[in-house]
């Protein structure tokens, strides 16, 4: 059956196995400390130009959002995102379980608008009973957005340009940031992205790794990071295995070469679906692709091809997720045509 639920469905690259079993026997020390973390630490520094970044490697994305945003933010504070953020809609209430309440502003597209965040902010400080309620206390967005869309230089810039007058710190969830860096509708260098944000973490699960995401803290990350991660479960014993990978990730470019794979398979995907008919929910530039489904063509998939049910809609059609990876292949898209065309 093919699938294409997730951009994780895969294990992980062949060069990032053939590193790990080569290394397998080396001994170092544990928790991060080891060289091939270090040697991961120095060329992630050197990618986003800007050599005194903190970096961190943790174990996964629901982890990573947690542990980042319990650090930044006090203990009355919430953090404000897209009401379709990911830390809003798919972790299990892993942010309010840490005890900070997530925001949410409207969504479009996905992504948050500058200047309804300076209007929330505005109200907010407004408001003469404001020390009553939850104080907004960072900003979170991702790129790519849970819709696939990107948000351009300019957007993300007025976004920034927000959080600073306002003092609050930008994050930036990079679980699928590859996908965003390759598409051909991104206008923003990964340096550029950098120096916007407070903290952003470079995906890994999603991206060819068997697991980890790269936490870069531009500046100086918050005290005790370390510590935090290790209360939030995030830290492995032994942080080489991600080290490893992320080392292996960001040696000749091969990061960007994989993410680029899943941007022309996701681009033959698009025009699959717009040359027979299939309308597209959304105009997404980057892997993750939105088709719109009748009822019978989604039971004449069963059992060919997996997907995700996005949302239903009234009509009794369902608006469905495809997405492709950094694995996926010309010959699964082509059989996948061929599916659809005898439906």
């Amino acid at each position: 059956m093919l699938s294409f639920t997730c951009d994780y469905s895969e294990g992980a690259h062949s060069l990032i196995l053939k590193r790990l079993a080569d290394t397998n026997m080396n001994q170092e020390p544990g928790y991060g400390f080891d060289a091939y973390s270090e040697s991961a630490r120095e060329k992630i520094r050197a990618a986003v130009n800007i050599p005194y970044a903190d970096v961190f490697f943790l174990v996964g994305g629901t982890q990573t959002n947690a542990t980042v945003i319990d650090s930044v933010l006090k203990g009355y504070e919430g953090v404000l995102a897209a009401q379709t953020g990911h830390i809003a809609v798919h972790e299990s209430g892993a942010i309010e379980f840490g005890g900070h309440k997530v925001l949410t502003l409207p969504s479009h597209e996905g992504k948050l608008d500058s200047g309804e965040l300076e209007g929330y902010l505005e109200q907010f400080y407004a408001d003469g009973a404001w020390e009553h309620m939850v104080i907004p206390g960072m900003v979170y967005v991702s790129f790519p957005t849970e819709y696939g869309t990107l948000y351009t230089k300019q957007e993300l810039t007025r976004i920034s340009e927000v959080c600073r007058r306002y003092k609050l710190p930008l994050f930036v969830d990079g679980a699928r940031l590859g996908y965003g860096l390759a598409s051909g509708a991104c206008d923003l260098s990964l340096p550029e992205l950098a120096r916007l944000c407070d903290v952003f973490y470079i995906g890994g699960t999603k991206v060819g790794a068997l697991c980890g995401e790269a936490v870069v803290f531009p500046g100086k990350a918050p005290a005790h990071f370390f510590t935090t991660v290790k209360q939030h479960g995030a830290l492995l014993a032994k942080g080489r295995l991600l080290g490893v990978q992320f080392d292996t990730l960001f040696t000749d470019g091969l990061y960007m070469t994989i993410a680029r794979n899943a941007i022309e398979r996701a681009m033959e995907l698009k025009r699959l679906f717009s040359g027979i008919g299939i309308p597209l929910y959304i105009d997404s530039p980057t892997n993750q692709q939105f088709p719109i489904l009748t009822r019978e063509q989604m039971y004449k998939l069963e059992g060919k091809v997996q997907y995700e049910v996005w949302e239903a809609l009234p009509d009794g059609r369902a608006i469905t997720r495809f997405a492709t990876s950094w694995a996926t292949t010309v010959e699964q898209i082509d059989r996948l045509r061929e599916i659809f065309l005898e439906l």
